[in-house]
């Protein structure tokens, strides 16, 4: 694990100058240590190799083919597993292995699992990970050639695996790029029409069917099971499949229905929706269709593509790593390293009655999934192309590491912490009464998590539910459209396992998008002693309806600390606690929220926060407040400095001055003045040395080092991931 991972347990608990000085030394350290680990790496010694021109029945002892072609590496990770277990049964015993893995594509026949007979020990780790310079990649597709190019350029070829009802898929990646179905309309949304009750066999809670306006759904189009309609919500979507239509009455039927008939989740008037893989709709350059019934796969090359130049990828596995320890029994898979490999091409499908999540996409899978597992690190990985999460560590798992990873262009999320997952992993929406199988002290540090939600938009960045003592810092997490970070995961004041959990010094932005509502840089939900937000930066939160907060304080939020994070440009405030016990609001900066600056939701009997020692900082028409701020004891808020730059003349809320507001017992030793920074429209906030905000005891922090501080360059070379919603 590297410095910036590891100081912040090292100097937690002691003095300031003491802290620093065993930083540097441990840093120091790590450095000697990391560079004696580089020049043995250059050293392209294993115990055993791989290779995509190997044989598995070679000894896998050699690194390349030898010239008689009688040896060389085994072919398949799979194999190396086999000689492994071999290995570790064979004199002297127990001592650190390593695989290395060649260059190239390793394209896979079902996913690696990995049990506890694979697993390694604390002094002799089983480690596979890239050949020194190469970037192999474990790739859950199929290369798709054989086209046939026709007079109108379009390139078509029959898949008899999917004309035979053994394969499908929804994703489509061509030169390392995701391309898109064909969708109505092409840009933008449809608005839904009426809203109509459900049909009378199906119960009454939740909606299966939707109005619509004009043609926009049509009951004569090919395959009209295997359309897609996505409607947009509140904090989520329904991707339903289409039972029939009624183009008189202007109503679709759906396979499935909604999670419930409450507000949030009604097919409502008004709300956006669009139709995908709509065969009819097929006719811009990098747009495909998979025709099931015949087989048929068409694509539209954009220009300069040939079929001799590109390569065409289709996913096969959902998982394409598994790691598969017995909780209950004890035998753990534990320590593992994988390191510089490259996952990709990760498979999702939409099911019969299509899909509904309540929030979060929480259930769906991922890529790579451990049950049981501990001690397992990932470094300088990537996690590419997938169709659900990418990682995700569930019940049983503890002490595993994510670390300088590249997690980007994820069909759903980055990283999933916790006991909510699929139906078969053991802990969905549940705490396991075996403490041994709580999920606790996992690490993600240094990673890249980017270009989220392609398939599944109200994913997170890093989810952790029912989980403690994790720690996710240094991170760079943006293009999502919904929430970077999530903590928690149990509405009201229900004591958890959720506690002690650490979100510092991480880089997120670009968030929300105007897509989904109702989320934030940082959302936490329940009681959570000891959880700490701090040294962050959130910004560019945007919401389609409401929300779109930096700090997001939601149901039940209690005992978090969450201080020195510089939060800008959110739509309605750079802080919002909905309701919760004791949270603590200070040292932070707060600027440029468009609706307004610091809102609150639910008036308590107990104290629900202190905001203490925060720059509110703004130059827009908004009021400093908004929600239900009336007149009482249930929260406290003292100590802070506020700057309108725009005008003098500003209001707390309504017509309140802030005269008003102190004598109503709030703010009596804030101040209003110029908080002095040096380049506030260049989003650089750092304070001026005579900065009145020190007059109310706020203390400067840095956040220069939020974010990657060692980027890596797995996916240096990846084409922009485009945006599947506007």
């Amino acid at each position: 694990m590297n410095a910036v991972c590891r100081c912040p347990w090292v100097v937690a608990r002691l003095p300031r100058v003491i802290g620093v000085v065993i930083c540097l030394a441990f840093v120091a350290l790590l450095s000697l240590t990391a560079a004696a680990t580089r020049v043995s790496a250059e050293e392209p010694s294993a115990d055993l190799y791989v290779a995509t021109d190997g044989n598995d029945a070679f000894s896998g002892r050699l690194a390349v083919v030898n010239a008689e072609r009688t040896d060389g590496p085994v072919a398949t990770i799979a194999r190396a597993q086999a000689l492994v277990r071999q290995l570790k049964s064979q004199p002297p015993g127990k001592r650190p292995i390593v695989v290395m893995v060649r260059g190239g594509t390793y394209f896979l026949d079902q996913p690696l699992q990995f049990t506890p007979e694979d697993s390694g020990a604390p002094d002799a780790p089983i480690v596979y990970q890239a050949y020194p310079g190469e970037r192999p990649v474990i790739s859950g597709g199929r290369a798709i050639d054989g086209w046939t190019v026709g007079d109108d350029g379009r390139w078509s070829v029959v898949l008899d695996d999917v004309k035979q009802g053994d394969w499908r898929f929804s994703q489509l990646f061509v030169n390392d790029q995701r391309r898109l179905r064909p969708r109505l309309p092409k840009q933008g949304y449809y608005r839904i029409g009426e809203e109509v009750p459900t049909t009378v066999e199906k119960p009454a809670k939740g909606f299966n069917r939707m109005g619509f306006g004009n043609d926009e759904i049509r009951p004569d189009w090919a395959n009209l099971s295997d359309v897609e309609v996505v409607t947009f919500q509140f904090w989520g979507i329904s991707r339903m499949r289409i039972a029939g239509v009624d183009a008189q009455a202007k109503i679709a039927t759906f396979t499935g229905k909604t999670y419930t008939d409450s507000w949030w989740s009604k097919f409502t008037k008004g709300h956006r929706y669009f139709v995908e893989n709509v065969r009819e709709a097929l006719s811009e350059p990098g747009e495909w269709y998979l025709d099931r019934p015949s087989g048929t796969l068409t694509y539209i090359p954009k220009p300069g593509e040939t079929p001799s130049n590109t390569q065409v990828i289709a996913p096969r596995l959902e998982r394409l790593v598994e790691f598969v320890g017995d909780g209950a029994s004890r035998r753990w898979v534990q320590h593992l390293t994988l390191r510089g490999l490259t996952f990709a091409h990760a498979a999702w499908n939409l099911a019969p009655g299509g899909q509904v999540i309540p929030q979060a996409e929480v259930t769906l899978d991922s890529a790579i999934r451990a049950v049981a597992a501990r001690n397992i690190a990932f470094d300088t990985c990537a996690v590419r192309h997938t169709g659900q999460y990418a990682m995700a560590f569930g019940p049983g798992c503890r002490d595993n590491v994510v670390e300088n990873c590249e997690l980007v262009d994820l069909g759903a999320g980055g990283v999933k912490i916790g006991h909510v997952g699929p139906s078969d992993w053991g802990g969905t929406h549940h705490v396991p009464s075996d403490a041994e199988l709580v999920v606790s002290h996992h690490t993600v540090c240094n990673c890249l998590i980017a270009h989220g939600g392609r398939l599944h938009p109200a994913a997170i960045g890093v989810w952790i539910g029912l989980s403690n003592h994790n720690r996710v810092v240094h991170n760079d997490i943006f293009d999502f459209y919904y929430s970077a970070t999530s903590v928690g995961w149990q509405w009201g004041y229900t004591d958890t396992p959720t506690h002690h959990n650490e979100v510092a010094y991480n880089h997120a932005h670009t968030l929300g998008q105007a897509v989904l509502s109702d989320m934030g840089g940082i959302y936490t939900l329940g009681v959570q002693p000891g959880t700490h937000i701090h040294h962050n930066i959130f910004h560019d939160v945007d919401a389609q309806h409401y929300g779109g907060w930096g700090l997001y304080t939601d149901e039940g939020s209690s005992q978090i600390v969450m201080e020195n994070n510089l939060v800008y440009r959110t739509k309605t405030g750079g802080f919002h606690q909905h309701y919760g016990r004791d949270n603590q609001i200070r040292n932070n900066i707060f600027a440029d929220a468009k609706v307004h600056q610091i809102q609150r939701t639910r008036k308590e009997d107990h104290l629900s926060f202190a905001f203490e020692h925060n720059i509110v900082y703004w130059d827009n028409d908004s009021p400093l407040l908004g929600g239900n701020w009336q007149g009482d004891t249930s929260f406290r808020s003292d100590y802070n400095l506020f700057f309108h730059a725009g005008s003098p003349e500003w209001k707390v809320q309504g017509s309140k001055t802030l005269v008003t507001w102190q004598e109503e017992g709030h703010d009596r030793h804030s101040l209003v003045a110029d908080p002095g920074f040096v380049d506030a429209a260049h989003d650089n906030f750092t304070l001026k040395p005579d900065s009145p905000a020190l007059k109310v005891g706020f203390k400067p922090f840095d956040v220069s080092t939020a974010g990657r501080q060692t980027p890596i360059v797995l996916t240096k070379d990846l084409p922009p991931v485009p945006k599947t919603y506007e």
